[in-house]
C-alpha cells in the first residue's frame, strides 16, 4: 500500500516538474516568474524534506531486532553453502575428465 502512495507522489511530482519547465515565460515576467519558482521549489523540497522524515521515522518504529538475526544467519549459511557448491562441483568435474 505504500508503494503506491510513493508512486503517485513522485508521478505527481514528475507531472509538476515537466509544468513547471515546459511553460515559455516572457522576458519581462523574468523576475515574477523566477521568484515564484524559487518559492515553489521551497514548498515541494519542504514537503519532500516532511515525507523523508515521516517515513523514516515509520521505519525506526516498525524495525525488528530479529531482522538483523535473521540477515546474519542467511548470510552465513549463503557463504556456507556456496562454498560447498564450489568444492562439489570442482569434485564432479573432476571425475568427469578424470586422468588426463
Amino acid at each position: 500500500m505504500g508503494t503506491r502512495y510513493f508512486l503517485a507522489l513522485f508521478l505527481i511530482l514528475l507531472v509538476l516538474g515537466f509544468e513547471v519547465q515546459g511553460a515559455p515565460t516572457p522576458q519581462q515576467d523574468e523576475a515574477a516568474s523566477a521568484t515564484l519558482f524559487s518559492q515553489m521549489q521551497e514548498s515541494l523540497l519542504g514537503y519532500w524534506d516532511t515525507a523523508k522524515t515521516t517515513a523514516q521515522d515509520l521505519y525506526r518504529k516498525t524495525y525488528l531486532p530479529s531482522v538483523d538475526m535473521i540477515c546474519d544467519t542467511y548470510n552465513k549459511n549463503t557463504a556456507a553453502v556456496t562454498t560447498y557448491a564450489k568444492i562439489f562441483t570442482d569434485q564432479v568435474l573432476s571425475m568427469l575428465n578424470g586422468e588426463q
